[in-house]
């Protein structure tokens, strides 16, 4: 009701406004016209204004001007009260003609009426604008000079005058008052000199330190830049750049991506957050298929194990965006479990959440896990995955990576999951290292399920690169050894590899699940995101120092690693892809094994003995029958127990 009598009232302003509008028309033409005019039949004043009023009342209700907020008014909203005042005084003059021929009506009436009408109604919606927005504070007489200086830290933007345009404005609906912008500088020169909401367009981007220089001899000098647009894709701005920037004690900001955006439902003004090496490594965003991942998650009861990790975290976050009905998450460390519950609760705490405290080696427990969780949707994250310590403990991530994936196949198929998950990676391909080869078994397991599958579960894996920010990466181990001094170190001047951002992979492993999800095919599918360009890890520990502004770190280069490689591939020799959805492929291998029970049995076996030269041949004789290297062996007939 309230929304209604609001809407009533609109209208009814636009035809008191029209009303007045005609009434000031009439008595300004230059014939001097009276009330009434004693020709028979003629209509008088008021049953003219009458008449104008009504008309310009139904166009207001036809197109809908009640539903546009005053305080939001806006140039298509002048355009729609143009359209309603012409077609008012074009009925108008017909009705008139037909009544009376018109004969007591002015005809500059005619003309001035539908003016005074657009610019009474728009004016008063301005007003209403600009009262809304304190947009009559800075021209008030009674201010003092103190008043009028900004007393909140200077802010320089960067970026389009488009979007520099709706933060200004979104600033001023939300009364924001932690910092004052005095300049933009946008990408073009010939908006140089112009002025977007009362802030001056300084200089183009290659201009910068020019542009810096004025502001210092102003005394205006940032403290803040804000970057409206990622900062990798302006022209001109270097990672020396942003590190001197930070040398001289600027703070450097960025509005939150599309991932991060819906953290912040109902905030007018997002909040900026500072800038990392992320932004330097950036790609064009995401377009993803939201409405196919909606369909994936809304309401279903999802589970993700390694829930505490990078990855399984922001799965967790980015399903709980997405509305999932329940929410279970499932780690071995206590800590990293208890983090990202309390996460869940604070941030969702509109998501069921179940936090679980297990093991995915062990297999009965796992079973009894998903029994009582009965999941829609599985996300395997569990691993482990830092190579130089599975190197030194292959058993353990033979037992964890691939052992766990197969309890964990066989618990989602117990209890009916709909669809399970595996989150694989690029080392798997062709692999030289331990962990490489429990990942690629990994996903050997997940293409047993398409003969072994006699359930109602399907099965996936998804194989991504180097994930930026991750625990154990190469981002904060480098950001660690800036921050003490010194040396930064890297394996080889030449290694190369292929990065992601977390909310990036989180995304695609979602796109890459819907795309299977909508389809018919029960087989069991491998997918690979596409990774962009590699990148070489050199490169990255020069850029992490400049954006740093530290000066005289060294780079030392220390020798590969046992089981590293210079460069990864996506693909394996025996593989072939396709275009599967969006930035997703699908890999078509024609392995010439299928894991089976007894293959996992005689891996567990080598794995508890403890050799571990025995556990890496028993791991690599087995890759080799998976890639048709070797000829594969017949496996033993026995079959898994939970531990």
């Amino acid at each position: 009701m309230e929304r209604m009598a609001v809407r009533a009232q609109t209208v009814v302003s636009d035809v008191l406004l029209a009303a007045l509008a005609f009434a000031v028309a009439f008595f300004v033409t230059p014939t001097q016209p009276e009330l009434g005019f004693g020709q028979a039949g003629a209509m008088s004043f008021f049953q003219l204004a009458a008449l104008y009023a009504a008309i310009a009342g139904v166009f207001s209700i036809m197109f809908r001007g009640e539903m546009s907020p005053w305080r939001y008014v806006s140039i298509p909203d002048a355009l729609v009260l143009a359209r309603s005042a012409l077609l008012t005084v074009g009925v108008f003059l017909l009705a008139c003609f037909v009544l009376d021929r018109a004969e007591g009506l002015p005809r500059s009436t005619l003309v001035m009426a539908p003016l005074f009408q657009m610019v009474s109604a728009m004016g008063v919606r301005i007003l209403r604008r600009a009262l809304h927005e304190h947009a009559l504070e800075s021209f008030s007489p009674l201010k003092s000079i103190n008043d009028r200086m900004a007393q909140a830290p200077s802010l320089l933007l960067i970026g389009p005058p488009s979007l520099a345009d709706t933060y200004l404005r979104d600033m001023v609906r939300s009364h924001d008052h932690s910092y004052t912008p005095v300049g933009i500088i946008g990408a073009d020169r010939r908006d140089v000199g112009a002025q977007v909401r009362g802030v001056c367009i300084l200089d183009a981007i290659d201009r910068l330190d020019e542009a810096l220089a004025d502001l210092r001899r102003w005394n205006r000098y940032p403290r803040a830049i804000l970057f409206l647009e990622e900062p990798a894709k302006l022209k001109g701005l270097t990672a020396e750049t942003l590190g001197r920037l930070k040398t001289d004690g600027i703070r450097l900001l960025r509005l939150p991506s599309i991932v991060e955006l819906n953290h912040h439902d109902g905030l007018t003004l997002l909040p900026v957050l500072d800038i990392n090496i992320e932004e330097l490594l950036a790609r064009d965003p995401i377009e993803l298929d939201r409405g196919a991942i909606g369909r994936l998650i809304k309401g279903r009861r999802v589970l993700v194990t390694g829930a505490g990790g990078s990855i399984g975290a922001e799965l967790c976050r980015q399903v709980a965006n997405f509305g999932c009905g329940h929410l279970t998450v499932i780690d071995f460390s206590e800590t990293a479990l208890f983090e990202i519950e309390r996460e869940m609760r604070e941030t969702f705490p509109h998501i069921s959440t179940k936090a679980v405290l297990c093991d995915v080696r062990h297999a009965k427990r796992l079973i009894n896990v998903f029994a009582q969780e009965r999941p829609d949707l599985v996300f395997h994250a569990a691993a482990l995955k830092h190579v130089s310590m599975v190197e030194r403990h292959p058993a353990e991530g033979l037992l964890t990576n691939v052992i766990g994936t197969w309890n964990v196949c066989e618990a989602a198929k117990a209890a009916g999951a709909g669809q399970m998950v595996l989150i694989s990676t690029d080392k798997a391909v062709d692999p030289t290292n331990a962990m490489g080869a429990t990942k690629r078994l990994a996903e050997a397991v997940i293409q047993a399920q398409q003969t072994t599958n006699d359930s109602a579960t399907r099965f996936s894996a998804v194989r991504f690169g180097n994930v930026l920010g991750s625990s154990g990466s190469v981002v904060p181990i480098f950001k660690s050894q800036i921050e003490r001094g010194g040396p930064v170190t890297v394996t080889h001047p030449e290694m190369m590899r292929y990065f992601m951002t977390i909310p990036e992979a989180s995304q695609l492993v979602l796109h890459a699940t819907a795309a299977c999800h909508e389809d018919e095919r029960r087989d069991s599918r491998l997918f690979l995101l596409e990774m962009g360009d590699a990148v070489s890890i050199l490169d990255l520990a020069q850029q992490m120092i400049a954006l740093s502004g530290r000066k005289g770190i060294e780079i030392e280069i220390t020798g590969l690693r046992p089981g590293e490689k210079l460069t990864e591939a996506l693909l394996d020799e025996t593989e072939t892809s396709l275009p599967a959805a969006h930035k997703v492929m699908e890999v078509v291998t024609n392995s010439a094994l299928r894991m089976t029970p007894g293959h996992l049995e005689d891996l567990a076996q080598v794995a508890r003995d403890g050799d571990v030269e025995a556990v890496r041949r028993a791991l690599f004789d087995l890759v080799a029958q998976v890639r048709g290297e070797k000829p594969a062996a017949p496996p033993s007939l026995r079959v898994v127990t939970g531990g």
